[in-house]
């Protein structure tokens, strides 16, 4: 089950989230900020900021997400999430994640650490309920493997736009194990705050594997009913692509994330 801390991160990544075959990063060190508003039935329920920075085969992100509008009345939760690690070839290779967030009066931390694409540790405070073996998928021996964390899967690194979409992504929240499909559905533009120029969308499927509590209705939605859309544009010549627009359909609604801000950094 993807955690509140996640959630803006979810809905980019699809629930979710998004990633990962690269072209060689620029050799030049490159910065990039986003900023992003998520919207329910039009009304704006929660923000986000995200700041990567691109150094040799390095990447770093660093992001704020906390409640807004009526949001705050029902959950006032507020956050910062980071995740850093490596690009090798054309695999993203996260080495560490950390997110610490605030719901009202009770704090949480979630913390995974990597190895070779490899999850080596999680820490989950407080630590998780004991779980009914008859309702649980408990995760397996091979699932943590060559996975993401929320932010890596929030990027994509691919030679063009052409290449974005048509791809299988192993997600990791700290307790739940995902693939997310992307497929090709439609080329377009955008202009945003920093950014004016192409953009591809894809669909996204969602299917839990390990880690969540079998029958759960909205998972079983995600995957059987959802129609989630993510578009993605280019972050200067480092050959990543990160989201910039994304729609999630729920059982009460959809979702909807748009980036006000999607620029370079000085």
């Amino acid at each position: 089950m993807l955690r509140p801390s996640h959630a803006v991160v979810a809905v980019l990544a699809a629930a979710l989230p998004t990633s990962a075959l690269a072209a060689a990063p620029a050799t030049a060190p490159q910065s990039f900020k986003g900023e992003y508003t998520v919207s329910f039935l039009g009304l704006s329920v929660a923000k986000a900021k995200f700041n990567s920075h691109y150094e040799g085969d390095s990447y770093s992100i660093d992001g704020t997400v906390s409640s807004a509008g009526i949001a705050t009345l029902f959950d006032d939760t507020s956050g910062t999430i980071s995740s850093k690690g490596k690009i090798l070839g054309k695999q993203m290779q996260p080495e560490a994640f950390r997110a610490d967030y605030k719901s009202g009066k009770k704090a949480s931390v979630v913390d995974i650490r990597f190895a070779n694409g490899a999850v080596t540790a999680t820490q989950v405070i407080p630590e998780p309920k004991k779980r009914n073996p008859k309702t649980w998928i408990p995760l397996g021996g091979n699932d943590l493997t060559s996975v993401l964390d929320p932010m890596a899967a929030t990027v994509i690194h691919a030679d063009s736009l052409d290449k974005v979409c048509g791809r299988k992504l192993k997600f990791y929240d700290g307790e739940m194990r995902a693939d997310l499909t992307l497929t090709y559905a439609s080329k377009g533009s955008i202009s945003v705050k920093g950014y004016k120029g192409d953009t591809v969308t894809c669909k996204m499927s969602f299917e839990p594997v390990a880690g969540y509590r079998k029958g759960r209705k909205a998972l079983n939605y995600l995957k059987n009913k959802s129609k989630m859309m993510v578009t993605f544009a280019p972050l200067g010549q480092t050959g990543v692509y990160a989201p910039i627009h994304a729609t999630v359909g729920t059982q009460i609604g959809t979702l909807t994330v748009s980036a006000g801000r999607f620029e370079a950094a000085e």
